[in-house]
């Protein structure tokens, strides 16, 4: 019995947490059995009224005796539950503080650094055995133009990525006011350089400098951001005539031509976290090259049914709610309410924007195009901003240089 009512009392702290505003609702992860009145209810990843009870962790039945003078709720076990743990002392109150005090794990987060983590574990293996099968050590080359104290951050960032899986990285800065011949100068020369697997020219550019003409210099092989128009084009091609190879879109390693590198990374979360594309209603807010329209052809590669959302489309809230599967993309800070989405979905927030927040240090925090703190309530998987996509933008793009560096040498 006494196991009984820790489960009860673990089932109203789960509910407790679980108010939003004026609406009250309840998440459950798992599917529920629930017995109200005599009268069995039966639910998966849904909003229920107030007057019902879900569970976040485990199948549970629960019997409801709504009589005024004993208002119980009392878990019975079972078939697909967990044995019963072993009994053992109470802890200490030391112990029990300490516990009170511990942070609340979100068991629907999608965690970018975790996951960017083990690919990065991946790719440094790959780098060595390139070492020792072609004695050949990927290059990336990033030429980073002007001043942006963020543009110079990302750079930072890349480069320290690149030393910890052991990729040589080349580096070349340039003042605000360099003319658009040096530049293309460079990017041609690094395009003959052999030691140079990848090209990657940090955006934005300064505004007297044409970025189509720049990037567009770089040759489609150590195009590693996937931002040329031959590597955009290799990716809207369905090859669904006759004739034609057709590709493994579940092998993201193995497409024979550079993926923009947060896109890919989009897709890579949704693999790893081991939900379905295939069949699943896409909804993609935003519609810009760097990431709208090309993850949209990934999903759509993936067999998933893609709407792109953008400033003129119609009764947004309506359409993103019919997403299994939304991904944001349209640099607004907690654009996307919980009441948009359909319950259960799965969210992707490529989002990073700055807000005010006194409370800091710095006067700011950074938060996505989605409300985390709402959107988390109802969906099945989430990415938090920081610590989702933005990771994964880095992993991609050192994968696409090691993959750059494999076919340089046929491996």
């Amino acid at each position: 019995m006494s196991h009984n009512l820790n489960l009860a009392v673990l089932a109203i702290t789960t509910i407790l947490s679980s108010f939003s505003k004026n609406n009250i609702y309840f998440r459950g992860v798992n599917s529920f059995v629930i017995q109200h009145n005599n009268r069995q209810i039966t639910a998966n990843n849904s909003r229920l009224p107030s007057h019902y009870i879900a569970t976040t962790s485990t199948t549970l039945s629960f019997a409801l005796n709504n009589n005024n003078n004993n208002n119980n709720i009392i878990p019975k076990r079972s078939s697909t539950m967990c044995p019963p743990a072993m009994t053992k002392a109470p802890a200490s109150a030391t112990a029990q503080q300490q516990s009170k005090q511990q942070p609340k794990t979100i068991t629907n987060l999608i965690n970018g650094k975790i996951i960017s983590e083990t690919i990065l574990t991946e790719l440094k293996e790959e780098v060595l055995e390139l070492q020792e099968r072609y004695e050949k050590t990927a290059g990336l080359a990033v030429l980073l133009i002007g001043s942006r104290r963020d543009s110079q951050t990302y750079v930072n960032m890349k480069q320290k990525a690149c030393e910890k899986i052991g990729i040589r990285s080349y580096g070349y800065t340039y003042e605000d006011n360099v003319t658009q011949d040096e530049i293309v100068n460079k990017v041609k020369e690094l395009n003959e350089d052999d030691n140079i697997h990848g090209i990657l020219i940090q955006l934005p550019l300064p505004s007297h400098l044409d970025e189509d003409v720049i990037i567009n210099t770089v040759t489609k092989d150590k195009d590693v951001d996937g931002l040329t128009k031959l590597n955009i084009a290799s990716l809207c091609s369905t090859n669904t005539h006759v004739g034609t190879t057709k590709l493994d879109w579940n092998a993201m390693r193995d497409i024979p031509f550079h993926i923009a590198c947060t896109p890919q990374g989009c897709i890579e979360l949704l693999d790893r976290s081991g939900i379905e594309i295939e069949g699943k209603r896409a909804i993609i807010i935003g519609r810009s090259n760097l990431v709208g329209m090309p993850v949209s052809m990934l999903l759509m590669h993936r067999n998933a049914t893609i709407t792109i959302v953008h400033s003129r489309t119609n009764n947004i809230k309506k359409v993103v709610s019919e997403g299994d599967i939304v991904i944001a993309a349209v640099g607004k800070a907690n654009f996307v309410k919980a009441d948009w989405l359909k319950p259960g979905c799965v969210v992707i927030d490529v989002g990073i924007n700055s807000i005010d927040d006194d409370s800091r240090k710095r006067g700011y925090r950074l938060v996505g195009d989605v409300d985390f703190e709402e959107c988390k309530l109802v969906t099945d998987a989430i990415t938090p901003v920081p610590g989702g996509v933005g990771p994964m933008t880095i992993a991609m793009l050192l994968r696409n240089t090691v993959n750059a560096c494999r076919r340089a040498n046929h491996a």
